[in-house]
């Protein structure tokens, strides 16, 4: 579990990322995107991302499988935030719910600081349990609560943001 391995994608990666992104939004607990998205539609969102401040990560087994990726994205484009990203953690289907996300957010804890991350924050469905239980584990604290924001096949869903202060 341990020996997962972290890469900088690169752009022959989209098309993974973009299948494990969409096989999440079926379950109406992880985006707020309600079809699938197309390849074309994230490579502007591919390229907002650098290895220098705003990495988006391959995350690849003892096999060199890829089982998700993970990203750092600007929580605002206003530079006075420069020190705050979005952490969003995406998981393979048959990777879900085997600790693999443990792995995962150390990795980004323990390495926030290179990207000149003080603030580590995550915006969850307050009705996604396993990733409020997740990001809870390691200290993330309830920084706001936005009520009944996204409709989700007709059902109103309230978004909670965690934070977690990087010293």
């Amino acid at each position: 579990m341990g020996n997962l391995k972290f890469r900088n994608a690169v752009l022959s990666d989209l098309n993974k990322i973009v299948a494990i992104y969409n096989s999440t939004i079926a379950s109406r607990m992880v985006t707020a995107d309600v079809e699938e998205v197309s390849v074309g539609s994230k490579e502007k969102w591919f390229h907002e991302h650098n290895s220098q401040t705003r990495p988006l990560w391959i995350v690849e087994d003892h096999e060199n499988q890829i089982i998700g990726w993970v990203s750092f994205s600007s929580f605002h484009e206003r530079p006075a935030y420069n020190g705050t990203v979005e952490v969003s953690i995406y998981l393979d289907e048959i990777c879900r719910g085997k600790g693999y996300g443990k792995v995962i957010l150390q990795y980004c804890i323990d390495n926030a600081g290179r990207f000149g991350v003080k603030n580590l924050v995550a915006l969850i469905f307050l009705h996604n349990e396993p990733s409020l239980k997740l990001f809870r584990h390691f200290g993330f604290e309830d920084w706001g609560n936005l009520p009944n924001v996204a409709v989700l096949d007709g059902i109103e869903r309230s978004l909670i943001i965690l934070g977690k202060r990087i010293d």
